[in-house]
């Protein structure tokens, strides 16, 4: 497999399904910007076998295959590989974390539910940390430890939100991420049965503890350069208007699917060249 060949598959995937985190990526220069398409590639793949039509054993069976791809070390015709492997040379990529990713999608598979506020960020720490902390390692920081911990932390508020983006859909896939524990403070139903206005009420109270883990990550950015800082700032800031239009309506989200239009979301992103908040 040719790896400009890899990198171009990685890109096209990239623009193709990457509908939030291509206005960030494409701020990226073109080595930076490749060796992230390869993080997303794989991290696209893993999660769309996670989420697949497949019996939960089929489910548990791609995703142990996977698994096996990243630990191997012969020659590999996939482009997706073939191109990450190159990028985990060049930037050092904490491959283990995939192994993590993995570990997040195979308690979706198993259908985990989450009592506490702590069991849920543990989640998302799997599913979206671990996309974080590989991403940091493409960006390269001036201080390491303590921007791994912040990529960290906003990847946790970016699951948060897709995760009251997506409440009504995921259950009607019989997932429920939101903890019982505030479920049953705000008198909703754990298994969010109850009505839209009880769902509302617990979507509204969870609003709140993303935009604490935004404010949280989000100081990351200093610790970036200028494309880098471009980057994450165009992701975070799409997700952080999106966390605002639910915030705004939290009953909107048992409607359907809250997003934004391209428009907005190119608006973000040259704010976030230009150095300007969202």
């Amino acid at each position: 497999m040719n790896l400009q060949a890899a990198y171009d598959e990685c890109e096209a995937i990239t623009r193709r399904e990457a509908k939030n985190f291509a206005y960030g990526i494409r701020l990226l220069r073109r080595p930076e910007r490749r060796a992230l398409s390869a993080v997303y590639a794989l991290a696209r793949r893993i999660d769309d076998i996670g989420d697949g039509e497949g019996s939960a054993e089929e489910k548990l069976s791609g995703l142990r295959s996977v698994r096996k791809d990243i630990e191997a070390r012969g020659e590999s015709e996939d482009p997706v590989l073939v191109a990450l492997r190159d990028a985990a040379v060049r930037y050092g990529l904490p491959m283990a974390a995939f192994g993590e990713l993995i570990d997040g999608c195979e308690m979706d598979v198993h259908g985990t539910h989450y009592e506490t506020i702590d069991e849920l960020v543990g989640y998302c720490r799997r599913v979206a940390g671990t996309v974080g902390r590989l991403s940091l390692a493409v960006f390269g920081s001036s201080e390491r430890e303590g921007a791994v911990a912040l990529a960290d932390d906003l990847g946790v508020a970016l699951q948060l939100t897709n995760i009251l983006r997506d409440v009504v859909e995921d259950r009607s896939n019989g997932r429920v991420y939101l903890p019982a524990e505030d479920a049953r403070s705000v008198g909703c139903p754990p298994d969010l049965s109850g009505p839209p206005e009880a769902i509302a009420s617990l979507v509204a109270f969870e609003c709140e503890r993303a935009r604490t883990w935004f404010a949280q990550g989000l100081q990351l950015l200093p610790l970036l350069d200028r494309r880098s800082r471009a980057c994450v700032g165009a992701m975070a800031g799409i997700y952080r208007r999106l966390l605002d239009r639910i915030e705004a309506d939290p009953i909107s989200v048992t409607a359907g699917r809250v997003s934004l239009p391209g428009s907005e979301k190119a608006l973000v992103a040259l704010r976030a060249l230009a150095g300007r908040s969202a």
